[in-house]
């Protein structure tokens, strides 16, 4: 497994949560990563991403609740999600691309992590 992700867990609507992905040694810390998420019955859809010299992307419904971080010495990243809402409910995938650039589509990454469910209660 290339990537860990932890974090996940079971709050209340307006709560806050972080998220991390631990990478392996197989992995390049500069590596590009990325949050996607999946809720049930739906696609897995892009949330927040990271370039390997920390520039960010964001959904739109992301922007301005989520920061996504990452610490380069520690091969991890995280995904600070404030006020969270019930429609955030989903399992929390991170994923890696073997460049440095963030991107958007999820067929750019190359490797996943397992998940990591979030469930928001309202």
């Amino acid at each position: 497994v290339q990537l860990q992700a932890s974090g996940g867990g079971s709050v209340q609507a307006g709560d806050s949560l972080r998220l991390s992905c631990a990478g392996s040694k197989r992995t390049s810390s500069r590596d590009a990563r990325a949050w996607f998420r999946q809720a049930p019955g739906k696609d897995r859809e892009f949330v927040a991403a990271i370039g390997g010299s920390g520039d960010t992307l964001y959904s739109d419904s992301a922007k301005g609740r989520f920061t996504i971080s990452r610490d380069n010495v520690k091969n991890v990243m995280y995904l600070q999600m404030n006020t969270l809402e019930p429609e955030d409910t989903a399992v929390y995938y991170c994923a890696g691309r073997y460049i440095n650039l963030a991107s958007m589509i999820k067929a750019a990454y190359n490797y996943w992590g397992q998940g990591t469910l979030v469930t928001v209660s309202s």
